[in-house]
């Protein structure tokens, strides 16, 4: 979506700002002992307190989403399914995936957390994933292209020993969930498509310790690594500027460890 008026853009970011504070709280109740399906009852509650809906539930028709959440731990990368028997215990990395329609305008945001304990190799896991998703964001600017910013990502995110999918990518975002054009985590400088002043996107990276291939789980939706490696995942929401990008969801400085 290009924001066109002020209207719209006013809205967009008291949309963030709400999507953000039902993120926050998500975040809190992460802890050792907690179903994720807790997590995902709490983002319903809290969606029907402030009047918005989930901007999950219902989305594929031939297999519709349920869940207001995606919750996916360890070798889930993402579109995990909150589990209803598999407690979250300590050394546990946890990707949160959230977003909500308020005013007809969607959200889409996810963060990292290791429950309880880092160890280095998830320390520096979930450290490269925010960095590269972090690094791509002031390249978010009139002019530039969708490759500038999948480079940035992959760079970092490859230096740190790492690497990131490519078969899942950030995206638009408006008055759908998905809107063109896709934004991958992994390109090259000046290619794909040019960036437009007002344009809003979902910058994300899927950063995995070992190999980039995955597969989808018997659920229809996990998508997991088929090497059991780990995984971090991290997704900002931006309006392209001139200068600068317009921050919609501003959790750069949430702490990584709960």
């Amino acid at each position: 979506m290009i924001i066109t008026n002020h209207h719209d853009l006013v809205n967009y970011q008291r949309a963030g700002v709400l999507s953000t504070q039902i993120l926050s709280e998500l975040k809190l109740a992460v802890k050792p002992g907690i179903l994720p399906i807790e997590i995902d009852r709490l983002a319903e509650s809290l969606c029907r307190k402030n009047k918005v809906k989930p901007a999950f539930k219902g989305v594929n028709p031939t297999n519709p989403y349920k869940y207001s959440t995606c919750i996916s731990v360890n070798d889930v990368v993402v579109h995990g399914i909150p589990s209803q028997t598999d407690k979250l215990k300590a050394g546990d990395v946890v990707k949160v995936d959230f977003g909500l329609v308020y005013q007809g305008l969607y959200t889409d945001h996810c963060f990292t957390v290791v429950v309880g304990k880092f160890s280095p190799l998830t320390k520096n896991l979930v450290t490269a994933a925010r960095d590269s998703v972090a690094a791509a964001i002031p390249l978010a600017i009139a002019g530039n292209t969708t490759g500038d910013l999948g480079h940035r990502m992959q760079t970092i995110a490859q230096n740190s020993g790492f690497d990131v999918l490519k078969q899942y990518t950030g995206h638009s975002i408006g008055r759908t969930l998905h809107d063109p054009p896709a934004i991958p985590a992994f390109g090259e400088k000046k290619t794909g498509t040019l960036l437009e002043k007002n344009l809003v996107l979902c910058l994300e990276a899927q950063v995995v310790t070992g190999s980039d291939q995955v597969k989808v789980a018997d659920d229809g939706w996990s998508v997991k690594t088929i090497d059991g490696g780990l995984s971090a995942m991290f997704e900002y929401m931006v309006v392209v500027g001139d200068q600068q990008p317009v921050l919609l969801t501003p959790t750069l400085d949430w702490g990584m460890i709960v």
